[in-house]
């Protein structure tokens, strides 16, 4: 049986992998085969779940041993920690990246799942694997789960702070952006960790329709148990929602959400009365001081990610009515009534011809 697939995403030091490592614990205590995955250049995700030490990244190993023209194996990279008491060990691995301001962490990513794969790691007897991810890098790369699909559920982690709700409303439209292109992986809900009972992150989560599945509140004793390298669930207050989460997610109690997300200037109202006011332009006078010996500047078109680039490549392929039907649609957010009016058609012709769009978008985006 394939191993349940869950991608944790969050704003770095929200908490994302205090909440991967504990919930990690508390599935192997349910006597579950478990592999936490963490999925940032930093390689701390797993510090906690394997006593402090520090794993061997795929990264690292994988440049050791092409550099030996040697290939990697399962036992170099993968690695199993008993926990006293625990019925069932708990694995773990560590993507890794390259050093700081020596590459791109992105790419790390995705050479990394490349040797997950040809390892056959969605093939091993694992009952559930978490993927640890960075949720405030923009790079593609930390996108890889949404794109192609290798997690089948998502949870998001934040505060309630705006940053960590503005990074979690950004995973979010990334998923509903894979969606459209045959993306299957399934939003969950929210995690509020550290909460302070202001209540800001569950507004936000009413209004983007996405289901706050715990609470977790600000604890002392959690916080200093997870910097010594133990596991929080050992607080009765902390192991009870921890196991109920398990519990639901084990038992599929949890409804997937239809979450849309939030655009900005939406997100922004959640937080306070906004000014109408447009931004005052600067002028180069007030900039160089007098007037004449101004620099000029041409503005390069603007660049799309290699994502955008390969969809935009593989729409052009498309029928031309599918075309027009796919953009009014997902471009435009237009309703299928107004794409029938404005194409001339009935709307069954458009749901066909939407239909079959995205049914060869998904043919053209995952083989080719």
């Amino acid at each position: 049986m394939a191993a349940r697939t869950i991608a944790i995403y969050g704003k770095g030091g929200i908490g994302k992998s205090f909440t991967t490592t504990n919930l990690s614990a508390t599935f192997a205590m349910m006597d579950k085969m478990v592999l936490q995955l963490g999925c940032d250049p930093k390689h701390d995700s797993t510090t906690s779940l394997f006593g402090g030490i520090s794993l061997p990244t795929v990264t690292d190993v994988f440049a050791k041993k092409n550099a030996e023209n040697e290939p990697v194996r399962i036992s170099d990279i993968v690695f199993r920690r008993d926990v006293p008491g625990f019925p069932q060990p708990i694995y773990g691995i560590e993507l890794g990246g390259p050093q700081i301001g020596r590459g791109c962490g992105g790419r790390g990513i995705i050479s990394g799942f490349d040797v997950l794969e040809k390892l056959g790691i969605f093939k091993w007897d694992i009952d559930i694997i978490l993927m640890d991810f960075l949720g405030d890098v923009v790079c593609g790369g930390f996108a890889t789960p949404l794109a192609r699909s290798l997690s089948e559920e998502v949870i998001l982690v934040t505060s309630n702070d705006r940053q960590s709700i503005f990074t979690a409303n950004n995973i979010c439209q990334a998923n509903n952006y894979f969606k459209t292109v045959g993306g299957q992986s399934r939003l969950l809900g929210l995690i509020v960790n550290r909460d302070d009972g202001s209540g800001v992150a569950e507004k936000y989560a009413e209004a983007a329709g996405i289901t706050v599945l715990m609470k977790v509140p600000y604890n002392t004793e959690a916080r200093d148990r997870d910097d010594s390298f133990d596991f929080a669930i050992g607080l009765p207050e902390i192991g009870g929602q921890y196991r109920k989460l398990a519990a639901d997610i084990l038992e599929h109690r949890i409804k997937p959400c239809e979450a849309r997300g939030l655009d900005f200037e939406e997100f922004i109202r959640l937080f306070g009365d906004v000014s109408e006011d447009d931004p005052v332009p600067a002028t180069e006078d007030e900039l160089f001081g007098k007037p004449g010996n101004k620099p000029s500047c041409r503005i390069p078109s603007e660049s799309i990610s290699p994502e955008d680039q390969k969809l935009e490549d593989c729409l052009g392929r498309l029928p031309e009515a599918e075309q027009h039907a796919y953009r009014m649609s997902e471009h435009e957010q237009r309703t299928e009534s107004d794409i029938a009016e404005a194409l001339h058609i009935d709307e069954k012709e458009v749901k066909a011809l939407l239909s079959s769009a995205r049914r060869q978008l998904r043919k053209l985006f995952f083989d080719t």
